[in-house]
């Protein structure tokens, strides 16, 4: 007969402390390949960027460009929704027109513009959208949330004008269209255009999907 060592525990307890420490070396809530679920971060529409500076057109698009941490696609066109973060295209003033007053989640950008009013669009490094355009001094110096209590009516140009010489930058999520672009000059195509539009103090929708 085997004997039984005197102070010795059960065996039905040692393995259920030995299943039980087992339990608490496993990490709690664990997702299957060992990773802690949680949810989702929620990411906030960008703010609006402005650049206070003069030079030419071109330089101020550079300025802002670098601000913004982005370069021109790699291929001619694509969607919003498939270009790579940090990347600059551009859309031409009736096709933004059509999905700013529609709020199509996504839309067409070329890496060259097709022509020279044409408006120009960031991907910038949270996947959001920046729409850029000029407008005049005292309204750009409104447009950060800061000093910006309510719902403010802009002016966006395509273009660098006399009235509107500052470079911006504002959130396509928070923008809030009910009319098409309108051409300064409306015997030339290609002039420099202007669109109204709200710049809303939290997001109206979606921003365009974010692709990698």
């Amino acid at each position: 007969m085997s004997r039984i060592l005197l102070g010795s525990p059960p065996l039905g307890v040692v393995l259920f402390t030995l299943v039980f420490l087992c339990l608490l070396s496993k990490p709690l809530l664990a997702a299957p390949g060992g990773m802690t679920e949680v949810f989702p971060a929620q990411k906030a529409a960008p703010v609006a960027v402005v650049i206070d500076t003069t030079g030419s057109e071109a330089e101020l698009r550079r300025h802002m460009r670098a601000k913004n941490g982005v370069a021109e696609l790699s291929t001619g066109t694509m969607r919003f929704s498939e270009a790579p973060i940090g990347s600059v295209g551009f859309i031409s003033p009736p096709s933004l027109g059509i999905a700013l007053v529609t709020q199509s989640p996504d839309f067409e950008l070329e890496q060259v513009a097709s022509t020279s009013n044409a408006y120009e669009i960031h991907k910038v490094a949270d996947g959001n959208g920046l729409l850029v355009g000029f407008m005049n001094r005292e309204a750009a110096s409104q447009i950060s949330p800061s000093e910006r209590p309510k719902n403010l009516r802009i002016a966006l140009y395509s273009n660098s004008v006399d009235q509107a010489p500052t470079i911006v930058a504002v959130p396509l999520s928070k923008l809030m269209v009910d009319r098409m672009p309108i051409r300064l000059d409306p015997k030339k195509p290609e002039s420099p255009v202007m669109l109204n539009m709200d710049l809303l103090t939290t997001a109206n929708r979606k921003s365009p999907g974010r692709g990698q």
